[in-house]
């Protein structure tokens, strides 16, 4: 599903490595965490995946495509293989929940009964119930739920979250963890970056560790280690 093949990433204004010859390899199915400090590669990481920016060095594969072959005409339809979730949601405030979904839907060009199929991803997230609330009447933990919706609805393969859990407290940040093993559960590919000590000890799946834009540990048994 992703592979990075000694993959190098150098910003040239600061002649920053934010990423040195990294390899790794992430099966269709697959649930990882990747983690690090503050600065370690974790953001850039998760935007060569996205293909928001280009390797200095090596090859990326999404789904055996090569990133850097892609041309910008075509990056749609790689992105919608695609799904994101965010640490702050970024939902639309003025629509409401289901609407959120069905904007996103429209965006990425999908026909047929988009409400229908919006609404299924809310129950899939158990928030059928909060469909007309805009994002003001949620909580932050129900808000994080409907940005996974969004980033499900479409189906994708993969699922990245960046800091998913950044601004929740523990037992919610909880409960948005065991619902993005839910998902994996029902086959899709899971990455998520994070520092959460905590969540990474108490769900273990494999762990990809950057220290400094260097890989430094694959520990397939999980577990927090820096």
């Amino acid at each position: 599903m992703v592979h990075f093949s000694r993959v190098t990433k150098t910003y040239p204004r600061t002649h920053t490595h934010a990423l040195k010859d990294v390899d790794f390899r992430i099966d269709k199915g697959e649930f990882v965490y990747i983690t690090g400090h503050s600065g370690a590669g974790k953001s850039t990481l998760l935007s060569l995946i996205l293909r928001r920016i280009l390797p200095t060095e090596g090859t990326v594969l999404i789904a055996g495509q090569d990133i850097t072959k892609v041309r910008e005409r075509r990056l749609p339809f790689l992105r919608r293989k695609i799904g994101m979730v965010f640490q702050d949601h970024r939902l639309l405030p003025n629509l409401s929940a289901l609407d959120n979904l069905v904007f996103a839907l429209r965006a990425t060009g999908e026909r047929g009964n988009l409400e229908q199929r919006a609404l299924l991803a809310l129950r899939q997230v158990a928030l059928a119930h909060k469909r007309k609330a805009p994002p003001i009447e949620l909580s932050l933990g129900e808000q994080q739920r409907v940005a996974i919706a969004r980033a499900i609805v479409t189906t994708p393969p993969l699922l990245l979250c960046d800091e998913p859990t950044g601004n929740l407290d523990p037992d919610t940040s909880w409960e948005i963890l065991e619902l993005l093993n839910d998902i994996n559960i029902r086959g899709t590919t899971v990455i998520v970056a994070t520092h959460s000590r905590d969540l990474v000890d108490r769900l273990r799946r494999r762990t990809i560790v950057l220290r400094n834009g260097e890989l430094v540990r694959d520990d397939t048994t999980g577990g927090y280690s820096l």
